[in-house]
């Protein structure tokens, strides 16, 4: 037991992604381990419109900050000790970030630490690395956002090497898949983007096929929720659930196939990702194809959980 450990800490980590808002409230024990008090997530789409504008949409900040207020409540009510809150890949691209972060410092309080796609990768993958099972050392880690994509080389006793592509689930639908369903063109244009930019990132990390692959974020984890036909979203059920390329290839034929307004009710499925959800199964399915992997070790672990790591270690 280290020093920094030796008393019980109350912490909360809040990661404002592109397509969700994710909140850990959790207590750091004296060994070190994260035991969670509340978790919530909210679909809230910030990054609507960015790919194309450049700017976050006032109506979309509005959604964010009314979340953050209540999230303020919650860690009021929970008694926490330290808070660290970032933003990913949609505040990174906007031209009006730094009004977004003073707006949200005069409205909620909190301070808001927008992180590279590299420093993403690394918190990802402490948060991974916190829940995986013992057997597993050498790791390729798939991160799946709303702008972006991250793939994490980490093998024991060397460097992790990390790739981010600017590839997303939002980003995605609103500069491809633009039909209801998507026609067969625009899911060709879709994957040939991904396998281009898939091998073009992999070219660093040709030793991959000896590490285990971990996917992580809501996109992956729905679809092991949906494989699953879960009546309601059961982190127990999903954590370390192996999804097959078998699997992902169906899921993506029963969304492609379905309208928007069609996929609401699939079992497995949560409200407000049935547009995105068809292009993260395209991206997971691409990049399995292109790696030529056939299984998907499921982490429910991730950014959220590596924020507070960091803040951890930090305070």
């Amino acid at each position: 037991m280290t020093s920094q450990y030796s008393e019980m800490r109350r912490l909360v980590g809040i990661d404002i992604g592109t397509l969700t808002c994710r909140l850990l409230i959790a207590d750091l024990t004296a060994d070190g381990s994260l035991n969670a008090v509340c978790s919530q997530r909210r679909i809230l789409r910030l990054g609507e419109g960015v790919d194309r504008t450049k700017l976050l949409q006032d109506a979309a900040v509005d959604r964010v900050i009314v979340c953050l207020n209540e999230w303020r409540g919650v860690m009021e009510h929970h008694q926490a000790s330290a808070c660290a809150v970032v933003a990913t890949s949609a505040v990174r691209d906007a031209g009006n970030q730094h009004e977004f972060l003073h707006r949200v410092k005069r409205e909620t309080g909190f301070e808001v630490e927008v992180i590279t796609g590299e420093e993403e990768a690394r918190r990802t993958l402490l948060g991974i690395r916190s829940g995986l099972p013992h057997d597993v050392t050498d790791m390729l880690a798939l991160d799946i956002g709303g702008g972006s994509t991250e793939f994490i080389l980490d093998r024991l006793g060397r460097t992790p090497i990390v790739r981010s592509i600017d590839i997303g689930v939002v980003r995605l639908c609103e500069r491809v898949l633009k039909q209801d369903p998507p026609a067969a063109m625009e899911i060709e244009h879709a994957r040939e983007w991904v396998r281009r930019e898939t091998s073009l990132t992999m070219k660093e990390m040709d030793d991959y096929r000896s590490a285990a692959f971990v996917g992580t974020a809501g996109t992956i984890t729905a679809l092991a929720a949906m494989a699953q036909k879960l009546p309601a979203y059961d982190p127990a059920r999903i954590h370390n659930y192996t999804l097959t390329l078998s699997t992902v290839q169906e899921l993506e034929h029963i969304l492609l196939s379905r309208k928007k307004a069609d996929r609401i009710g699939l079992p497995g499925l949560e409200q407000n990702r049935e547009e995105v959800i068809a292009a993260g199964a395209i991206i997971v399915r691409t990049v399995m194809e292109t790696l030529g992997l056939s299984h998907l070790l499921v982490s429910e672990l991730g950014l959220r959980e590596g924020v507070l790591i960091d803040l951890a270690a930090r305070i």
